[in-house]
Formats: C-alpha cells, sequence, structure tokens
C-alpha cells in the first residue's frame, strides 16, 4: 500500500502545490490534496489546520504545506501536539530539521523557490530519517511542556491575540502579507 501524505497550501502557494501533487505521485506517493482548488485569496490557517490535524491524530505519518513565506503555515501547524512543521528553503534545511527535529510536516516558502527547488527539498525530506538518540530527548522535552505552557499564557495575556486589522503594537493595524 502505497502511503498517502496529505498536502494543502494558500493561494500563493497554490500553483506550487499543484506541481508537487504530480511529483509526489510521480514518486510512488498516493497524494492527500485537501486545497484549495485554485488561486482564489485564501487563509492559511483554513488548510493548515485541517492537514495539521491528521499529523496529529495518526491519521496522516507526515503532510506538506505551502504558503507565500511557509511562515504562517507553519505558525498555524505548530500549534497542533505531535506536529513539528518545519519551514525549509533548501535540501539542507530540509535534511537537518528531519534528522535532528522528526519534522514531520514540510513546509515550503512557495514565493521564494522555483518547482526544481521545491523537488530538491521535498526529496531531501522524503529520503532522510529521524536520528532519534540525543534529539529524541529535546523533542520530548518540547512536547510535555507545550500544553502547561499554553494554559499559563492564556490565564495571564487572555488579549493576547490581535486580529487582522485591529491595532497591534504602536498603534499599526496588521496586514496580511500571505
Amino acid at each position: 500500500m502505497k502511503e498517502s501524505i496529505p498536502i494543502a497550501a494558500d493561494h500563493a502557494g497554490f500553483e506550487l502545490k499543484e506541481k508537487l501533487r504530480a511529483a509526489l505521485e510521480r514518486r510512488g506517493f498516493a497524494v492527500d490534496d485537501l486545497g484549495p482548488s485554485s488561486d482564489a485569496s485564501t487563509d492559511y490557517a483554513d488548510y493548515a489546520h485541517p492537514l495539521a490535524d491528521r499529523v496529529s491524530t495518526g491519521q496522516a505519518a507526515r503532510g506538506i504545506l505551502m504558503c507565500g513565506t511557509g511562515l504562517g503555515m507553519s505558525y498555524a501547524a505548530n500549534r497542533h501536539p505531535h506536529v513539528r512543521a518545519a519551514v525549509a528553503w533548501a535540501p539542507e534545511i530540509a535534511e537537518l530539521a528531519r534528522r535532528h527535529n522528526d519534522a514531520n510536516v514540510l513546509v515550503l516558502p512557495a514565493r521564494f523557490l522555483s518547482e526544481e527547488e521545491a523537488e530538491q527539498i521535498l526529496d531531501a525530506w522524503l529520503a532522510t530519517p529521524f536520528d532519534g538518540g540525543r534529539h529524541e530527548r529535546r523533542i520530548e522535552k518540547i512536547e510535555t511542556t507545550d500544553a502547561a505552557r499554553a494554559e499559563e499564557a492564556a490565564r495571564h495575556h487572555p488579549d493576547h491575540r490581535v486580529g487582522l486589522g485591529e491595532q497591534g503594537p504602536g498603534g499599526h493595524a496588521h496586514e496580511e502579507l500571505e
């Protein structure tokens, strides 16, 4: 049975997602395309959360996300337990993310990569195993403190989240760049 890998993007990553879907299929993977189905403007969180849910719950071993910078998708995906989403802009980054951090979600900055570069990063991420050892201990430390820190932050900063269009630090409105 072929491994199924979920992929998703926002509008900025749509074109690259389509190309990488075909690349994954050529490499023998089944692809679970979570969208979008066009390059119409979308919110990255609407696609990052469903993919991260699949990895977090074990429905998928790994997944691939794309947005303009990779940052928005990684922020959203890393909010999920057991998800280690890494933005990679070079094969060496993808390899180290797998070896040292057991990155189970690859996030690509679509506005900064050619199709060829993205495929090289994808191949490095797919082929690289987790080293374990001292790195496993480090991941466990992250896992055991995530929930406690989130609860603590919520108690002390209930208004911490600033939405788009609202006034942020210094009285400036936040704007979406992705």
